[in-house]
């Protein structure tokens, strides 16, 4: 799989951005708002609004990887372990928040015999404190990994294969009971968020719509910085990193500075993500994940912003139609796509319109 994504990966991303304005980001974030103020005003069935909710996280998630496989040709199979950073500390605060409120500990520290939470959770019962531990964490881990592998000019297909072993060994040292964090049960059953009860529908409207403003706020950003003179070093580099370095441009630099911040966007998708879906265990760091970040990235289109969401969005969507209709169909269908996009659709959907049968007198060339 990690090398049909680099046969993708050696394609032309697309041409570089004309400007700042970009009708497709432009018209998601615009959208992000409505569907928000929707919500608010008249929300659907809890199971939609939750739906809503965790395709924006993931849509969050794949503009993350996109900045850096699209914009630098970065292809990291491990982004599942920034996004698993950000989800466990968030369940180890929702959980931490719980017991000092109700004064009962998490199940996995009663099975363990535990009388208190370990002391590494000191602090995590208040959200601020933990929000900025999460994101701090998953952007130490990345500026670790990224400053061995970018100064010993890793690149390619073994980068690809040294971030999957990253997040392959995080989810062995996951299953482990012994780490404080729930093992291979995980942690479940938060009680409480910000003092209102887990599984209400006001905090379930309250998650999806914080999810939706995230991602108009991250699609807002992130197009700003690629659309300026950070983004035309990052397809410089992209493109021919040697002949920017040779020009005096520190391309180590650029690609550490992206790669944090790609790995910090990912772990706000994991924040987000665990409270909608009330579980986080060591399957989120499963490598099968960090390939899926990738495919929905491919399926949308490299180095386009916008079409990292559409990718996430109906990839997911069709994942959870037929989780409930055909779930032994899906993996079958996940290598398909894969094939689909190497094969006939290498800049992803975007490349439905050179599809289109042109009119006979362009054929001809009139």
């Amino acid at each position: 799989m990690s090398g049909a994504m680099q046969t993708i990966r050696a394609r032309p991303a697309g041409p570089a951005p004309r400007a700042v304005r970009d009708p497709l980001v432009a018209g998601l974030v615009v959208l992000c708002l409505v569907a928000a103020a929707a919500l608010l005003a008249a929300p659907p069935t809890p199971y939609l609004v939750n739906a809503l909710g965790q395709l924006a996280a993931f849509a969050i998630l794949a503009v993350s990887l996109d900045l850096v496989w699209g914009y630098l040709g970065i292809l990291s199979l491990g982004h599942g372990l920034f996004f698993a950073i950000g989800g466990y500390v968030c369940a180890m605060h929702l959980l931490a928040h719980g017991a000092s409120v109700t004064g009962v500990l998490p199940d996995f520290v009663q099975f363990m015999g535990w009388k208190t939470l370990p002391t590494y959770w000191a602090g995590l019962d208040l959200a601020a404190y933990a929000f900025v531990l999460a994101l701090a964490l998953a952007g130490l881990v990345a500026f670790v990994f990224g400053l061995a592998s970018f100064r010993s000019r890793v690149n390619g297909v073994y980068f690809s294969i040294i971030s999957q072993a990253l997040v392959y060994v995080a989810m062995l040292l996951m299953y482990r009971n012994d780490t404080g964090l729930g093992g291979n049960n995980g942690m479940t059953g938060f009680p409480l968020l910000f003092g209102w009860p887990m599984g209400s529908p006001r905090v379930g409207t309250g998650l999806a719509v914080a999810a939706l403003l995230t991602l108009a706020a991250v699609l807002a950003g992130t197009r700003l910085l690629v659309g300026g003179a950070v983004g035309r070093r990052m397809l410089a580099c992209r493109d021919d990193e040697i002949r920017l370095r040779t020009l005096g441009y520190s391309t180590t630099r650029l690609k550490l500075g992206i790669w944090c911040l790609s790995a910090m966007i990912a772990a706000l998708a994991g924040i987000l993500y665990v409270p909608q879906v009330g579980i986080i265990n060591p399957r989120v760091l499963a490598p099968d994940l960090s390939i899926e970040i990738a495919v929905w990235v491919a399926v949308g289109g490299l180095g386009r912003l916008g079409g990292a969401v559409i990718g996430a969005v109906l990839v997911n969507g069709l994942k959870f139609w037929l989780s409930a209709a055909m779930p032994e169909a899906w993996p079958f269908i996940l290598s398909g796509l894969v094939l689909l996009v190497v094969l006939v659709l290498p800049n992803g959907l975007l490349d439905l319109a050179a599809l289109r049968p042109r009119p006979i007198w362009l054929r001809r060339g009139r």
